[in-house]
């Protein structure tokens, strides 16, 4: 059974309002933002991967949950497998790096002992306080809205390549796999000027197909817009099969959000203020999925447009 297949079955039990229908990054209950997210030895991060790096990446995707609702986060709550006790030790201590990083509280948890062996996996909970004018949904796009992504795609999926040993290494690619940066500020500031958004987890392009979906509209991507760092097109060169495996990589943690033109010039003075780079990538439309150009020739949306469980 695929993710999709899981989730879809059950919404039939998830009919609470404060859920979203099983189709955001978020519960929003009684003013709190509530989101979850699980990370998997070989399957998030590497057997290899540094204990203190591994919790860090657990806590910040959870708090890029609560970035795309423009919620504040309050604490956190942990899951974790015992195992080897040096490790354990290594990842408290980037636990407690992690969260003194964030401002954010550790308010309880679970642990748990796997059978020797086991790949570790771990849990976290995170807690956050809904904006007084209501956390953005992935649903909100609508034809005519422009769509825009913060930052820059594609350097924790070449990070990954190289922590594999396929490329050769450079700092800020590393850096983008093994400690993603939450957009908790801008996510803050943003948010009572979008109509949609979303963090980047599974790809840029899958998390579109997502918002599409969700928002009942097409949203047509320009891939020539779409940002590269200088670090990622320093090792590859800027074709339209480097774009593509940039938009499909996973691990950005980046924003992606929808916004009415009108906006335009709102989101830029935030974005400077915060020395947020942000850069419109297309449009919604009428229609369904998503739409790909490049220098303004249609291309066929990859088969596998991103990570997927």
């Amino acid at each position: 059974m695929t993710e999709a297949d899981f989730i879809a079955r059950l919404r039939a039990i998830a009919t609470d309002p404060a859920a979203r229908g099983l189709a955001d990054d978020a519960a929003v209950w009684e003013g709190l933002v509530l989101t979850h997210d699980m990370i998997v030895e070989g399957v998030h991060f590497l057997p290899d991967d540094r204990p203190q790096d591994v919790a860090w990446k657990l806590v910040a995707v959870n708090l890029s949950d609560l970035a795309a609702k423009g919620a504040p986060p309050v604490g956190v709550l942990v899951g974790y497998s015992l195992g080897d006790a040096a490790w354990d030790a290594a990842f408290v201590e980037g636990l407690d790096v992690a969260l003194r990083r964030f401002g954010v509280a550790l308010l309880g948890g679970d642990t748990v002992r796997a059978p020797t062996g086991t790949p570790r996996s771990f849990g976290l909970t995170a807690i956050g306080r809904a904006p007084e004018d209501g956390a953005p949904t992935r649903g909100g796009a609508r034809p005519g809205d422009q769509l825009w992504v913060t930052g820059t795609v594609g350097n924790a999926g070449l990070g990954l390549a190289m922590r594999l040993g396929q490329v050769e290494p450079n700092e800020t690619c590393l850096a983008a796999y093994s400690r993603p940066q939450p957009q908790l500020t801008f996510g803050q500031a943003v948010a009572p000027h979008v109509r949609a958004m979303m963090d980047i987890s599974d790809g840029l392009l899958i998390d579109a197909q997502r918002m599409a979906a969700a928002s009942g509209c097409e949203l047509g991507i320009m891939l020539e817009a779409i940002p590269l760092s200088a670090a990622l097109l320093a090792v590859r060169p800027d074709v339209l099969d480097t774009r593509l495996a940039a938009a499909t990589a996973g691990d950005d943690y980046q924003l992606l959000f929808a916004a009415d033109p009108a906006a335009a010039g709102a989101i830029r003075e935030i974005a400077a203020g915060l020395n947020v780079a942000v850069t419109a990538i297309g449009h919604a439309g009428v229609g369904e999925g998503i739409v790909l150009t490049h220098r303004a020739q249609r291309i066929a949306v990859p088969e596998r447009p991103g990570f997927m469980h």
